[in-house]
């Protein structure tokens, strides 16, 4: 007789074999085409701002722009009936950083009614870092982001399941650029002082298969902070 343990471990099995199936790749490829163009902001969409966060040692404020959140609260399985809870909140801020999930900021001058946006196409901004140690050094001031800016595994949404990217900008949000090679997810990011450096390692899908996994390659890189420019020095440290 097949004991009720062995139809347990049957019907556990083909669950997981099941999730398994269900999980998607974090990149899918496009055919006979490598680039995903930025999608833009969608104007329809109703946004709302977090109070503005002036960064110390700058002269710009910070207003983060987001979505307002909606929670569904209690368990109708065991009677108690579902409410919502709406959050109002964008972000966290903890000196020199900014998290959250945010899909643009404005930016403004401390003396000034004018606000401008960081960029006007698509995307999830998780961190913004000053990079407050590099300014008392050298008295220039920088942003570093943390972010989505593309929806690479192609499901209609921009979160932590596509790519996550490494952006710079001046503390006035201008100059925004692009560090991590397109298709690269980043790893993680520092700044040696020493130096006037930052270094990040990101991970390249090298087969194709649209995860990232052992099997593909670590890049190193490096900026020159104080360049204009900001080019993209790339590097071996196990040479």
């Amino acid at each position: 007789m097949i004991s009720k343990h062995f139809f347990s471990m049957v019907l556990l099995g083909s669950f997981l074999i099941s999730c398994k199936k269900e999980e998607k790749p974090k990149v899918i490829y496009e055919a006979e085409k490598e680039k995903v163009d930025f999608q833009k902001i969608d104007s329809t969409q109703i946004k709302i701002v977090d109070l503005p966060i002036l960064l110390k040692g700058t002269e710009y404020m910070i207003h983060p722009v987001g979505d307002v959140r909606v929670y569904n609260t209690g368990n109708s399985k065991y009677g108690s009936s579902k409410t919502k809870h709406v959050s109002y909140k964008i972000s966290n801020y903890s000196y020199p950083e900014i998290t959250g999930y945010l899909s643009n900021v404005m930016f403004q001058h401390k003396d000034s009614l004018d606000l401008k946006p960081l960029t006007e196409n698509k995307m999830q901004i998780q961190s913004i870092s000053f990079l407050d140690e590099f300014a008392l050094k050298t008295g220039k001031k920088l942003l570093v982001y943390t972010l989505v800016d593309k929806d690479t595994n192609r499901d209609g949404k921009y979160d932590s399941n596509d790519i996550k990217s490494l952006y710079i900008s001046n503390a006035d949000g201008t100059n925004f650029t692009k560090l991590t090679p397109e298709f690269q997810e980043l790893l993680d990011w520092s700044v040696i002082l020493e130096n006037n450096r930052l270094y990040f390692r990101s991970i390249e899908d090298i087969n194709k298969n649209g995860e990232f996994d052992s099997n593909d390659t670590i890049n190193y890189y490096y900026i020159d902070l104080n360049q204009p420019s900001w080019e993209l020095q790339s590097y071996s440290p196990l040479k």
